[in-house]
């Protein structure tokens, strides 16, 4: 059975720093690379970041300059490192395993593939 298990969420002021981990069982995540998306109430699920399993990376541009995704193969865990955030950076993030090259920019979140659970993360004023 494939389980991602996304932690690292929390509240934070604005100008802060969060870190997001994605860890699987059951598939190996260099295989396929993963995607980190985030909705947040009355949004769709967009795409934030991307890694592919040669580990070329995508960032939306929102995020870009401020956010660093990361795959650990040895720990099978991707990651999703963000600074400066902003309070509309404020959702909930899920992980996904790569379907497709590139991901789709927005997506029904948690409708077709391997997904998390999500982390929340609250960016405050």
């Amino acid at each position: 059975e494939v389980q991602l298990v996304e932690s690292g969420g929390g509240s934070v002021q604005a100008g802060g720093s969060l870190t997001l981990s994605c860890t699987a069982s059951g598939f190996y995540l260099d295989a396929a690379g993963a995607t980190w998306y985030r909705q947040s109430p009355g949004s769709e699920c967009e795409l934030v970041s991307a890694i592919h399993s040669d580990y070329t990376t995508y960032y939306t541009e929102s995020v870009k300059g401020r956010s660093t995704i990361s795959l650990d193969s040895a720990k099978n865990a991707v990651y999703l490192q963000m600074s400066s955030l902003k309070p509309d950076d404020t959702a909930v993030y899920y992980c996904a395993v790569n379907q497709e090259w590139p991901p789709p920019t927005s997506t029904v979140c948690r409708d077709v593939g391997y997904w998390g659970q999500g982390t929340q993360v609250t960016v405050s004023s």
